[in-house]
Order: structure tokens, then C-alpha cells, then sequence
């Protein structure tokens, strides 16, 4: 047999991966092996490492998709090995993305004629469609002051200490001033009156979250959009807003229709969005949505012709996979405006699930609120034995896979964990998942204090170096196992 040549002569057990040789050597991690291996054997021992992976599922520190219909599933696996990029190979694909884009900015309320077409592109995430918004903003701006005679090399943008990390990402590689808005205890959004007090003559925008990824609230834009209507009237500046709507985007126009955030809103220029979380699509595909033509600098579009035709491409990659493209298109055909709204209503209703069976334990304080993106955050009321951190590590034991954290300034302070509730967690997982916490609470009650105690005053003990407080917690876990252990066997 020619598989058996890939192996030496005194290894002939090729038909069984574990009576081969291959199993009894370390996988290598530094540099390409020299041999090769039989494709049986490597599949194995890599599906056998990814084993210790935690399941998707049960993953609810995601905002991500995790799973999706089967024939969509065939779609993806279809167009698998199609470039995006080569858009005059493949004609149809690029024409999805482009209702793709259409469909979105409608749902935005885009400013469009009904035939027109919209502003928008496909990238590989929310964190790439807010860098490019962000190159957007500054290159208006320089413009601008550039058109005026006027300095432009400082330009800042204005946030709120919760943004997620793209934004500072943006900032600090593309030479951009981050003023942050601090968050305070029961108020940890962007307060859009402080933000507006930062804004100046060098501010490229000031950018909202429809949906925190601390405890999924909206952020008022539409406060913000008035508030900045009356300073762009008193300067002249035009300072606009982008909305980073990476998970409210598919949620707001489902479950809170009437809330004005979006391009209603005249001063909001662009829309992020993140199809890969409420969206419904595996991860790796984002949208941006430009308010009109003019919004969008046209130096920042490139065009290239050897690929086969003249594209305009902007994105800062460049090749890409075109599944979930295709995948995007198939969610907003299949479910259409009625099923995603079902979607995010059953999203909804699980979440008040949750919360209620957490509220019923008498152990937590709810930190997120009602109207928002469908999670659940929440913290100890008594944190004086116990904390956040070992209920996310005792409910791995359980499967579960639930953050801890603590909240940016001035509220770090604070820890919360957070349950994100997507399409596929159902009322059944929440009720299961209230019961598990609920045994992690009892199991931690049983044992000893992991959190140091209260010092008295100073003048009174001798504060414990580092070894001897890890001495002194070693002993005690190390009495309090002896007294459990039991003779026989368990």
C-alpha cells in the first residue's frame, strides 16, 4: 500500500491512528516537522487536542454566533475557497454583498432613494468597519482644516470609558487623541452632556455604543445628536457622531423601533455593525454604512485593475473569504424583518429569564438593564468571603463559560459577570444555568475564605508578607481536604 511507505518498516499498523506511531509522539510547536505524517493520523491527533477547547454552545462570554441552519452551513462550505477580493471572477458574490449593504442601510433609515444605491462595505469585523469609519472622520476633518488654513495635526476623538478595544486601537495607530468620558457607580455608559463639554475645533467625532459590551445598554445618541446640534450651531465646528452599533445594530430596529439612534439622527454620519454577533452569522464579517457619498472621502478608495476589471476596494486587507458574505445574505432573506424580530424577542424574554432566577437567589445585584442588547450582568451583594472571579471559575466545572471583570474607570471597583443570551440559548439553558449557579454558591459557601480578611488597624498586627498569606491560605485549604477525606473508594 502506498500509505504504509509514509510510515518506518517496523510501523505497519497504518489502518488504526492509535496502534500507529504517531500517537506516541509530541506534536511539534515550534518548527514544520521533517516527515510527513498520513492525513488520517494528523486530523486525529489535532481533533483529539481540540477536544479541550470549551464547547461554543456554552460560551456566553461571546457575542458571537455559534451556530446556524445546516443548509447554511452547506452555503459556507460551498464558497469556502472563493476570494472575496476577486470581485470580476465572481460577479455574484460581490452583487450580495451590495444588497447586503443595501438592506442594512435601510434598516438604518438611510437617507435613500428607493431605487438608490448606499454607502457601505463588508469587512472582517466591527473592529475593522470602525477603523475605517475612523480614517473617514480624520481625513474630513483634515480637509477641512486644511481648506480653512488652519492646524491639523491634533485631531482627538471623544468616547466613553467603555468602548471596546478597536477604539483604542484606532486611536493610538492613527495618531488620534482618545478623550474618554469616565463612567461612575450606576452609570457606567457615556453621560452624553461630558462628552460634549470635551468636544473642540480638533474633535473628528464623537462615537456612541448602542449596546456596551459591560452590561449591553444603549447610550443616548439621540441626547447627543441635540446636544451637538446646539454646539455646531454656536462654533460651526460640525463635530459628527459615528454609532458603534456592533451588537444593538440588529436588535434596536427589531425590539425598539421607535428609539431614534441611527441616520434619523442628522449629525450621525456612519453605522457599524457586527454581522457575526446579532447579525446571526459565524464570526468574520462586519459592515460600515456611510450616511451618503459625501461622507466617504473618495481619495481613501482604491482602484485596481489587475485582478481582471476596475474595483474600488476599501478595507485594509485585502484577500478574504466570501462565506460570510454569503452567509450574511442568507440570514437576511431567510428570516427577513418578521423572524429576526422573533429572534430577538425570544432573546429578550430569556434574558428577563435569567434575570429573575439570578434576582429570586437573593445573592446578586442586576447591573445591566431591561432595554438593551439581551444579556445579563450581575454582582455579588456580598463579596466579603467570596467573589465574581471564583463563580466564573467553579461554573467551568459545569460547562458554563461565564466572564468576570471589572468595570473600566471610575468605576473599576465594581466586578460583574455577564451572560450573553443569542439565538440558540434557550429558556432551558437559563433555568439550568440559575440552578448551577445556585449549587456554585452553595459549594462556595462550604469552603473556607480565598479573599483575605479585614486587617485590623495597622498600629495593632504586622501586616503578613506575600509567602506567609500564601502559607497561611495553603494551610487551610490543606486542613479543610484532609477533614473531607473519606476511606474507600469514590
Amino acid at each position: 500500500m502506498v500509505l504504509s511507505k509514509a510510515v518506518s518498516e517496523s510501523d505497519m499498523s497504518v489502518h488504526s491512528t492509535f496502534a500507529s506511531r504517531y500517537v506516541r509522539s509530541s506534536l511539534p510547536r515550534y518548527r514544520m516537522p521533517e516527515n510527513s505524517i498520513p492525513k488520517e493520523a494528523a486530523y486525529q491527533i489535532i481533533n483529539d487536542e481540540l477536544m479541550l477547547d470549551g464547547n461554543p454552545r456554552l460560551n456566553l462570554a461571546s457575542f458571537v454566533t455559534t451556530w446556524m441552519e445546516p443548509e447554511c452551513d452547506k452555503l459556507i462550505m460551498a464558497a469556502i475557497n472563493k476570494n472575496y477580493v476577486d470581485m470580476d471572477e465572481y460577479p455574484v458574490t460581490t452583487e450580495l454583498q451590495n444588497r447586503c449593504v443595501n438592506m442594512i442601510a435601510h434598516l438604518f433609515n438611510a437617507p435613500l432613494g428607493e431605487s438608490e444605491t448606499a454607502v457601505g462595505v463588508g469587512t472582517v469585523g466591527s473592529s475593522e468597519a470602525i477603523m475605517l469609519a475612523g480614517l473617514a472622520f480624520k481625513r474630513r476633518w483634515q480637509n477641512k482644516r486644511r481648506a480653512e488654513g488652519k492646524p491639523f495635526d491634533k485631531p482627538n476623538i471623544v468616547t466613553g470609558a467603555n468602548v471596546q478595544v478597536c477604539w483604542e486601537k484606532f486611536a493610538r495607530y492613527f495618531e488620534v487623541e482618545l478623550r474618554e468620558v469616565k463612567l461612575r457607580d450606576g452609570y457606567y455608559v457615556m453621560d452624553p452632556e461630558k462628552a460634549v463639554e470635551m468636544v473642540d475645533e480638533n474633535t473628528i467625532c464623537v462615537a456612541a455604543i448602542l449596546g456596551s459590551t459591560l452590561n449591553g445598554e444603549f447610550e443616548d445618541v439621540k441626547l447627543l445628536n441635540d446636544l451637538l446640534e446646539v454646539k455646531n450651531g454656536e462654533t460651526g465646528w460640525g463635530t459628527p457622531i459615528h454609532v458603534d452599533a456592533a451588537s444593538g445594530g440588529f436588535i434596536a430596529p427589531f425590539l425598539y423601533p421607535e428609539l431614534e439612534w441611527d441616520f434619523r439622527l442628522p449629525w450621525v454620519k456612519s453605522i457599524n455593525v457586527s454581522g457575526h454577533k446579532y447579525g446571526l452569522v459565524y464570526a468574520g464579517i462586519g459592515w460600515c454604512i456611510w450616511r451618503n457619498k459625501e461622507d466617504l472621502p473618495e481619495e481613501l478608495i482604491f482602484h485596481i485593475n489587475y485582478l481582471g476589471a476596475d474595483q474600488p476596494t476599501f478595507t485594509l486587507n485585502f484577500s478574504k473569504g466570501s462565506s460570510q458574505v454569503i452567509a450574511q445574505y442568507y440570514q437576511l432573506i431567510r428570516h427577513g424583518f418578521e423572524g429576526y424580530r422573533n429572534i430577538m424577542e425570544n432573546c429578550h424574554e430569556n434574558a428577563i429569564v435569567l434575570k429573575e432566577g439570578l434576582e429570586k437567589t437573593g445573592r446578586f445585584n442586576i447591573v445591566s438593564k431591561d432595554e438593551g442588547v439581551p444579556l445579563v450582568a450581575f454582582s455579588l451583594k456580598d463579596r466579603s468571603r467570596h467573589d465574581e472571579f471564583e463563580i466564573s471559575d467553579m461554573l467551568r466545572r459545569f460547562g458554563w463559560i461565564v466572564p468576570a471583570y471589572t468595570m473600566p474607570p471610575d468605576a473599576q471597583h465594581v466586578t460583574v459577570l455577564r451572560v450573553v443570551i443569542r439565538e440558540e440559548f434557550s429558556r432551558t439553558l437559563a433555568e439550568r444555568l440559575v440552578l448551577d449557579i445556585e449549587k456554585v454558591m452553595y459549594q462556595l459557601d462550604a469552603l473556607p475564605s480565598r479573599l483575605p480578611p479585614p486587617l485590623p488597624p495597622a498600629q495593632l498586627v504586622r501586616k503578613k508578607s506575600e509567602i506567609e498569606t500564601q502559607r497561611s491560605v495553603t494551610e487551610a485549604w490543606k486542613k479543610f481536604v484532609l477533614a473531607k477525606k473519606t476511606n474507600g473508594v469514590c
